[in-house]
């Protein structure tokens, strides 16, 4: 069995962004709150070592919230990763914390230090005001997104830019060309696009921000369209286990993914998912998708 990815939540359900399509609000919870707790420490050494013999080079710590709302248990989980060496460790954000100042540069460098590779920064477009209205509706402007990727790469990190499509924004080739400007432009050295997805109506938690989703999901044909577009100009570099398929695009890197769990067959797992409270899973929709 192949694993692509070790998933670490951070934090809590806590969240200052107000995303209508927040994918955590409509999976199950899966133990976590509103206050972060304190994390399972002998059962994330053995999600570890699990991670070590399937081969897992990424490990990643995300969230059912925001991580950097609680920058203490960023740093413990960083801590607690170090002896394992995992070759890549990423960080997933909404940025804000850290573009507004809420996590000062000596932090950073510490968690560089402690083995951050990747910062990856969750946007729907290169446009300010497209973004805003989906993450910050309730202030005046989004985050100096430029600013913010300067900075990470003055302290070193690698940055990702994990690319949300919704209708009528990154769903056409015009709209891509402009991420994919934005990228070269400022040196990011990774982007991934993925459509926003609604997961199993079964599991669904949430039912208006699954209408909220559903409503503004990309049509079928029009992402395939755009998947052909990017096959057409540009170059296959490489397929991951879970069906996602890398591209250079010009010298830009680009990834297309899906945002859920997608497994191609029974032998090799997108990811392992470990929850504050010691449980470790492999699926986030799928209560019953558990190993630990």
């Amino acid at each position: 069995m192949r694993i692509q990815t070790f998933s670490i939540l951070a934090g809590s359900a806590a969240c200052n962004a107000r995303c209508p399509f927040c994918v955590s609000r409509m999976t199950p919870a899966q133990g976590m709150g509103r206050k972060p707790a304190e994390p399972h420490w002998r059962n994330l050494r053995k999600a570890c070592l699990l991670a070590q013999q399937a081969g897992v080079s990424t490990a990643m710590l995300t969230g059912k919230g925001e991580p950097t709302l609680f920058p203490d248990q960023v740093t413990a989980y960083l801590q607690a990763l170090e002896p394992f060496r995992f070759p890549f460790i990423e960080l997933q954000t909404n940025g804000i914390p850290i573009a507004d100042g809420d996590i000062d540069d000596g932090l950073l460098r510490r968690w560089y230090d402690l083995g951050l590779s990747t910062v990856i920064v969750s946007v729907v477009d290169t446009e300010a005001e497209s973004n805003r209205l989906v993450y910050l509706p309730h202030r005046e402007r989004y985050i100096d997104l430029p600013a913010l990727v300067a900075r990470l790469h003055a302290i070193g990190f690698s940055v990702r830019l994990g690319g949300i499509a919704l209708r009528d924004r990154l769903d056409h080739p015009a709209a891509l060309q402009r991420l994919l400007a934005f990228g070269r432009e400022h040196r990011v050295e990774q982007l991934t696009l993925r459509p926003v997805t609604t997961p199993d109506p079964a599991t669904v938690q949430d039912q208006e921000v699954f209408a909220w989703t559903r409503a503004h999901a990309v049509p079928d044909e029009r992402w395939q369209a755009l998947a052909a577009w990017v096959r057409e100009h540009g170059r296959l570099l490489m397929h991951l286990v879970h069906g996602a398929a890398v591209f250079d695009l010009d010298g830009q890197n680009l990834c297309l993914s899906n945002c859920l769990t997608v497994r191609p067959d029974g032998s090799d797992l997108r990811q392992l998912i470990f929850f504050p409270d010691g449980h470790l899973r492999y699926d986030w929709q799928y209560e019953g998708a558990i190993l630990l």
